[in-house]
C-alpha cells in the first residue's frame, strides 16, 4: 500500500522546511536531486528567496512504478551540472530517502565541487527501506515526514 501525499501535504512539508533552514542560516545555493527533489528544491528556494537552484541527476530506482527496482548503485549523470559551489553553503533536496544511498551520493558529489557547508533536505524518509548506517535523523539535517513504505507524490503519475 503507497502512501499518497497531496500538494497541500506537500507545501506544508517544504513550508516547516524552509523555517528550519532559515532558522539554521540562510543557503547560498539549493540543489534538486532530479527528478522528484527539483519541485521541492523550487519551492523551497522560492519561500526562502533564495536565487539559486541547481540540479543534479543521481537515479537509484530503475522505473517509477510502486516498489521500483534499484540499481546496486546511484547512477549519477552530467556532475558538471553542480558548477563550483567553493565554499558555498548549500542545501540538498530530494523528495524521498529509501535507503539513504542517493542523498549520500549526491552530498559526496557536492562536498567534491568545494561546498563549504552542506545540509540535506528530505521531503519524506521511507523508514521500511533506510539501509544507511545512521539512523535518518543523525544521517539527514532536515526531515519532513518519515513512512512506512512507498509514497507518491502530487508531480508523479498515479
Amino acid at each position: 500500500m503507497a502512501t499518497v501525499l497531496t500538494w497541500s501535504g506537500i507545501t506544508d512539508i517544504v513550508t516547516d522546511i524552509a523555517r528550519r533552514v532559515s532558522a539554521d542560516g540562510m543557503p547560498n545555493v539549493v540543489i534538486g536531486v532530479l527528478r522528484g527533489g527539483m519541485v521541492p528544491a523550487i519551492l523551497l528556494a522560492h519561500a526562502m528567496g533564495v536565487r539559486t537552484v541547481r540540479a543534479i541527476e543521481v537515479l537509484h530506482t530503475v522505473a517509477d512504478g510502486v516498489d521500483a527496482a534499484k540499481s546496486n548503485r546511484p547512477q549519477v549523470s552530467n556532475q558538471a551540472s553542480l558548477g563550483t559551489l567553493t565554499g558555498l553553503d548549500v542545501v540538498v533536496v530530494d523528495d524521498i530517502a529509501g535507503s539513504g544511498d542517493t542523498i549520500a551520493a549526491t552530498v559526496e558529489l557536492v562536498a567534491g565541487a568545494g561546498a563549504g557547508r552542506i545540509r540535506s533536505a528530505m521531503c519524506v524518509v521511507n523508514a521500511a527501506n533506510w539501509r544507511h548506517p545512521l539512523p535518518p535523523e543523525q544521517a539527514l539535517t532536515y526531515i519532513g515526514a518519515t513512512v512506512e513504505g512507498w509514497v507518491i507524490f502530487p508531480w508523479e503519475k498515479r
